[in-house]
């Protein structure tokens, strides 16, 4: 039968190589374009071109090449990534938004040509978008979040990091727009006060995700509206937030029982007492960054290794309070032996060797930082290489001073200083 039907098989073989086509990334979809006439039919056919991410391909793409992809593309496209294309303007945005009305994922981040513009035609055209990342356009300001609040009602996930124009205007106008936010990303957005994330507490309640490193104005009044009006809240960076206290880590152990991760480093106010509540209410906590909290002490780390049993990642560096004794209740704790797969202890000066016996049990950890942990000897890092064998251990040693040189006086610096 199939002799006799040779457009039969034809239809068949292009149809299976259409379907192989469907899973090819740009740059193999570009080379097909080239075998044959067919080929680049099916090749550059538009429904094979619903995902793209030209980062890897080539950053230094023209807003021309934007334009032709948008038109070849056009209803097809869902999910493109112009990350860090600086020629990319406002103009070869508009273009794309007016083709590709059903895109749902957009990241811009890096495209630092991007105005307020661009967001006033993604309102107007792309009212499908639920991700779009706009990080490091310094241009965008308060205008921009009002338009995707008119336009994008679905928008789930924003990250405006570095966006310093932003001010809670804009934060209250994107909020009342867009109350389905899942993720919010706010990093280095320094104009940001308590008043924005009120906003957000009051009009978020789907909120999974937030990020304010370094949003310095931030204080303890703002984050608690969050706490309590966010009570899905799984992750939180607050590094470098240090005007919060303990009060912060009430709340959030009072109100947020699913957060998994929580990132505050250079918090120098919080200590053992907050901490105490977040680790007996949050039990499912995955990733804590704690790195100059220089307060707490060992009674953290038991807390922590009685009531948090997923811990996975846990920085410490600086904490400079921290003793052996803190990390053997963590190597004996629920999460040691299946768990935790890193640990960062740099500059803790009263660690020593015993605390790497300590963690000899700890059969899923990958890596540990120890960095100007001036008691840990080649001799401990050894040891405990023979219990986990494909742990990645971080050290520094100072080099040995070298002897006296003969004939004349004893050198003072070592060769690294001399160098230096």
């Amino acid at each position: 039968g199939w002799s006799r039907s040779p457009d039969l098989v034809i239809f068949v073989f292009l149809s299976f190589l259409f379907r192989i086509f469907s899973f090819l990334d740009v740059v193999t979809l570009c080379r097909c374009a080239q075998v044959s006439r067919a080929w680049n039919v099916l090749a550059l056919d538009g429904s094979n071109w619903q995902r793209i991410d030209l980062f890897d391909f080539q950053r230094d793409i023209e807003g021309r090449v934007v334009e032709n992809i948008s038109k070849r593309c056009g209803g097809f496209l869902r999910k493109l990534s112009l990350r860090g294309c600086l020629g990319v303007g406002d103009n070869a945005l508009r273009t794309f938004a007016q083709n590709c009305r059903n895109i749902e994922v957009l990241n811009l981040n890096g495209c630092t040509k991007t105005t307020d513009a661009t967001c006033t035609s993604l309102s107007k055209f792309c009212s499908k978008l639920r991700h779009l990342d706009l990080a490091s356009c310094t241009s965008i300001t308060n205008m921009s979040l009002k338009a995707l609040s008119e336009g994008c009602p679905l928008l789930e996930q924003l990250n405006i990091s570095w966006c310093d124009q932003v001010t809670k205007d804009g934060i209250q106008a994107l909020v009342r727009g867009c109350g389905g936010l899942k993720a919010l990303f706010l990093k280095g957005c320094t104009q940001l006060e308590d008043e924005a994330l009120k906003y957000i507490g009051a009009h978020c309640p789907e909120l999974v995700t937030l990020n304010l490193q370094t949003c310095l104005q931030i204080t303890d009044e703002g984050l608690i509206t969050i706490c309590r009006g966010c009570h899905k809240l799984q992750s939180l960076c607050a590094s470098g937030c240090s005007n919060i206290t303990d009060a912060i880590l009430n709340a959030l152990g009072q109100n947020c029982p699913r957060l998994r991760i929580l990132e505050v480093a250079r918090c120098s106010q919080l200590t053992d007492v907050g901490f105490t509540t977040l680790a007996r209410n949050c039990h499912e906590l995955e990733k804590m960054d704690l790195e100059e909290c220089v307060q707490i002490t060992d009674s953290t780390l038991i807390q922590l290794s009685i009531h948090c049993p997923r811990l996975q990642v846990l920085s410490l560096s600086h904490c400079e309070l921290i003793t052996d004794d803190g990390i053997r209740h963590l190597g004996n704790g629920a999460c040691a032996h299946d768990q935790l797969e890193v640990i960062e202890l740099d500059n803790c000066p009263l660690i020593t060797d015993a605390s790497l016996e300590h963690l000899k049990s700890c059969h899923s950890l990958e890596r540990i930082e120890l960095y100007d942990c001036q008691q840990i000897t080649r001799a401990g890092i050894k040891r405990l290489r023979t219990h986990l064998p494909n742990i990645k251990v971080h050290a520094y040693f100072a080099p040995v001073t070298p002897p006296p040189s003969v004939g004349g006086s004893r050198q003072r610096f070592c060769r690294c200083c001399i160098i230096l």
